[in-house]
């Protein structure tokens, strides 16, 4: 298997929602935003697949010394291989893959938030850093595209929070600031059981407006000249706004099940943006 051929079978098995927003893009855009991509789930799949903390950080180090050797020009795993040669061709940097393993590492050492900055730091490291390095590789042409990237990625990844809480809950995690779970008299106890009430309802309502306000932020900073070459972060958009849409119809039933879409559903919301531009 070459490395190609890696990363497209990593990024196909994940069912990812980003998955349909790269199948519109031009052979080398889509080839380098695989292989990223499949660095970020190589990464997260250290976390949330190894039960042994301590050998999920060895293997994060491991991940960390192998991107410095890769842009010193030895990569050795197939993500690497896949993605050093496209890396100085759309800026990608040393510095955004790190800052992604640092936020996986922080995975490892917490499991609760006080408050939204902390949460938001976090977010910025596993999301914000991702959102940069995609508008690069998707075409991005304007400064002001990066404040753009960084709050659609934020938008995304409250989005993940919000459908995850159950799931994060078996683990043992918590990403609702815990300051905000006082403000709704919601105990850590009753989100790791996974117990459903009018109480969890109002947070994750809070939760779904901050999301909501931030999508339309991250659009109205988009310039308007990036705007065609950044369709696949608007299909990314549009994806997980439908669904954060249909968990908000569903009443917030994410402690004991996972609300998705359809991959039909995800693939006529990517064409709708590549199509109509809405």
């Amino acid at each position: 298997m070459t490395p190609q051929e890696y990363v497209q079978q990593k990024a196909a098995a994940s069912g990812s929602s980003f998955y349909y927003a790269f199948l519109f893009l031009p052979a080398p855009r889509r080839a380098a935003i695989t292989a990223f991509y499949a660095f970020c789930r190589e990464v997260d799949d250290v976390v949330d697949d190894t039960a042994d903390a301590g050998v999920a950080s060895s293997k994060l180090a491991w991940w960390q010394a192998e991107v410095s050797s890769a842009f010193a020009g030895q990569p050795s795993h197939p993500v690497t291989q896949a993605l050093m040669p496209l890396a100085s061709r759309f800026g990608i940097e040393q510095s955004q893959l790190q800052a992604v393993i640092e936020g996986c590492q922080m995975d490892l050492n917490q499991t609760r938030y006080l408050d939204y900055p902390a949460l938001q730091r976090y977010c910025h490291l596993v999301a914000s850093v991702v959102g940069e390095v995609a508008a690069r590789i998707f075409g991005q042409t304007q400064e002001q595209t990066t404040l753009y990237a960084h709050k659609l990625g934020l938008a995304l990844q409250l989005t993940n929070i919000i459908r995850d809480v159950g799931e994060d809950a078996l683990r043992g995690r918590i990403y609702l600031p815990l300051s905000e779970m006082q403000q709704f008299d919601v105990r850590a106890h009753e989100i790791l059981k996974r117990t459903h009430s009018d109480r969890f309802i109002e947070l994750m309502k809070f939760q779904a407006q901050r999301a909501h306000a931030l999508y339309d932020e991250a659009l109205t900073l988009l310039p308007g000249a990036d705007r065609r070459s950044q369709k696949s972060g608007l299909m990314m958009a549009a994806i997980y706004r439908a669904l954060l849409r249909e968990i908000e119809r569903d009443q917030f039933q994410v402690l004991r099940q996972r609300i998705s879409l359809t991959p039909l559903r995800k693939l006529w919301l990517a064409w709708k943006v590549q199509a109509l531009g809405t």
